[in-house]
């Protein structure tokens, strides 16, 4: 007898033109295939899906390939990449909705596609991670350079999601809209919990919603990584800061906490004997380094205020440029650490 799933993809299979029309609006069909960029919904003309073709093995109605990744599934895998969905529950709901078949009853549920991850949990954090991809070639790096931002080595803690989920607070309809997904990890590594940036599809800034950055999972003392722990780090609240102050100190291990409450109950590497502290000029940012200034030096960790300019470095950075924001943060930073990290201006040109 045949799985849930199984039976599913089957039936999509049966509807294949239809599916790709729904969930791949972006492509046409060519002879007995369905063209078109991605599993995405991106326009181009390197994936492609099978039309037509016997119920299973080699040429089956409603397999596909993407000939420029290697990448290939069914259409459920359609489904499940097109929406952005995590739990397969969901996907198969989404599916029976196409079909206009009825859902199994919620004890059936769970057994087939195991237990969803409750929403806003450590688990859903890692899903989303998961369910999203390096930043390179994406929105996610056209939205940071616009910020003045283009040293993304090492950032493998950011990834790129083409369409992820926004749940308004006024409990209007979830709207979707590509986003930069940021994983927070513990002092080992792991992944408890993600930050969302949602992105306008331009690139050239955040999506136009009341609230285009929400975090999820368990934050308190852990933070987004950029670099392993050492013995010097620096440490503040926003990716942007952080990615900004590297422009600058491009060899510092940098902790971004995500808020002002976040910073100050950062939990410090064994490795730690010095940590800069990028402020962010408001009443918040103020507490947040007394905060953690005070708890840092109680364990004998030598803590240094990095002050902007503006609002926050980033503000700085693309207000005054990188020339600017080099001779602004190198007198706040230690003669050996100016020797270590701190990036050399450019020769002058002849």
């Amino acid at each position: 007898m045949r799985s849930s799933a199984s039976e599913l993809a089957h039936r999509l299979a049966r509807e294949a033109e239809a599916v790709c029309c729904q969930y791949l609006s972006n492509g046409r069909r060519v002879g007995r295939y369905w063209i078109i960029g991605d599993v995405h919904n991106t326009r181009g003309r390197s994936m492609y899906i099978r039309l037509f073709g016997p119920e299973s093995g080699p040429g089956a109605a409603g397999k596909w390939t993407d000939a420029a990744t290697g990448e290939h599934g069914d259409l459920l895998d359609v489904i499940r990449e097109s929406l952005g969905l995590i739990d397969f529950c969901d996907v198969a709901d989404e599916a029976r909705r196409f079909l206009s078949l009825p859902r199994p009853e919620p004890d059936l549920q769970r057994k087939i596609y195991g237990a969803p991850a409750p929403t806003g949990s450590p688990e859903a954090a890692r899903r989303l991670v998961a369910a999203s991809k390096p930043i390179h070639g994406t929105l996610v790096e056209t939205y940071l350079r616009h910020r003045c931002i283009d040293e993304l080595h090492e950032v493998g803690a950011l990834r790129y999601h083409p369409r992820c989920y926004h749940r308004p607070e006024d409990g209007g309809p979830t709207q979707i809209w590509p986003a930069m997904i940021a994983s927070v990890t513990d002092l080992g590594g792991l992944i408890t919990g993600a930050h969302r940036t949602w992105l306008d599809p331009s690139g050239t800034g955040k999506a136009p919603i009341e609230t285009p950055r929400k975090a999820m999972g368990s934050l308190l003392g852990h933070a987004v990584r950029f670099g392993p722990s050492t013995e010097v780090m620096a440490a503040g609240e926003g990716i942007e800061t952080m990615l900004s102050l590297r422009m600058v100190l491009p060899g510092m291990s940098l902790m971004a906490a995500l808020s002002a409450a976040h910073l100050s109950a950062i939990l410090f590497p064994d490795t730690l004997r010095r940590l800069y502290i990028a402020r962010d000029i408001d009443p918040a940012g103020d507490g947040a380094v007394a905060t953690l200034t005070a708890r840092a030096e109680a364990v004998g960790i030598e803590t240094i205020p990095l002050s902007p300019r503006l609002g926050d470095f980033n503000e700085d950075l693309v207000a005054f440029g990188l020339g600017d924001l080099r001779a602004i943060i190198r007198p706040q930073v230690t003669p050996a650490d100016v020797d270590r990290f701190l990036l050399a201006a450019p020769p002058a040109r002849s």
